[in-house]
């Protein structure tokens, strides 16, 4: 897939599919550069890695964070002379609450992770990507954009219809710099993100299948593969577009 040497800079990277993600583009050829909060996980990742002869290094910062995301980007950027991949994918539910009793706070945390992250690590990417070589972003959306998400998730699914937004503002703003962006919509993945239903009711988790098309849930893998097929030169005309990985869920059966 030509991504031999490639830097690429991958957020939320220490679990699920961030940590798919990392993995799939190292094996791609690129050297990795993992960003997360947990420094303990952060550093088992990445001797995992490592061990295997991949090349990586690992960033903790929090990407809501604007002083820290513009340092450590620079940081890496100013180290490896460009960026040439970033993959927003740190993001998350923060939590469930309806709109009435929604408290401004935890309207703002939601907002800021899965939104604000986004504008933050592209901004103090773009100098280095416009240095890079075929460059592009890829961020993370979700089924809740479209549908709104379940009770007590729509300020989630509001922050994730702000990234499918803005990646097409993105696209249209950095397209004469020859920088694609796009994004990725997973459906349900069997990740840590579902583990508490997983754990307290298995058999509502397995039904999920059952509102899936393929008749299964998805795994890591299914995502981590179409980044790294973004991510290259294979995808050299693709800009603008969200793609969903969900076995057909979106459309229900």
């Amino acid at each position: 897939m030509k991504l031999k040497g490639k830097i690429a800079v991958v957020t939320g990277a220490t679990g699920g599919i961030g940590y798919e993600v990392a993995t799939q583009l190292c094996k791609e050829g690129c050297h990795v550069i993992m960003n997360g909060l947990d420094d303990a996980r952060g550093a088992e990742c990445l001797k995992t890695l490592t061990d295997a002869g991949y090349s990586a290094e690992y960033h903790s910062f929090d990407v809501t964070n604007e002083d820290l995301v513009n340092q450590h980007i620079q940081a890496i950027g100013d180290k490896h002379g460009s960026i040439d991949i970033v993959v927003n994918n740190a993001g998350g539910l923060g939590g469930r609450s309806r709109f009435e009793v929604m408290t401004t706070e935890f309207y703002r945390s939601v907002m800021a992770l899965n939104l604000d992250s986004v504008f933050f690590v592209s901004r103090a990417a773009i100098p280095y990507l416009k240095k890079g070589t075929h460059p592009t972003i890829i961020n993370f959306t979700s089924n809740a954009a479209w549908n709104a998400g379940g009770p007590g998730a729509g300020i989630y699914g509001t922050s994730k219809a702000g990234v499918h937004t803005i990646t097409r503002a993105l696209a249209k703003d950095l397209a004469e710099y020859g920088i694609r962006v796009n994004a990725v919509s997973p459906g349900t993945i069997d990740t840590p993100f579902h583990s508490q239903i997983k754990s307290t009711k298995p058999e509502v988790f397995a039904s999920w299948a059952n509102n899936i098309m393929l008749g299964r849930l998805g795994q890591p893998k299914d995502v981590a593969s179409v980044v790294a097929f973004l991510a290259s030169e294979d995808a050299a005309f693709i800009t603008a577009e969200t793609i969903q990985i969900g076995g057909g869920q979106a459309l229900g059966i």
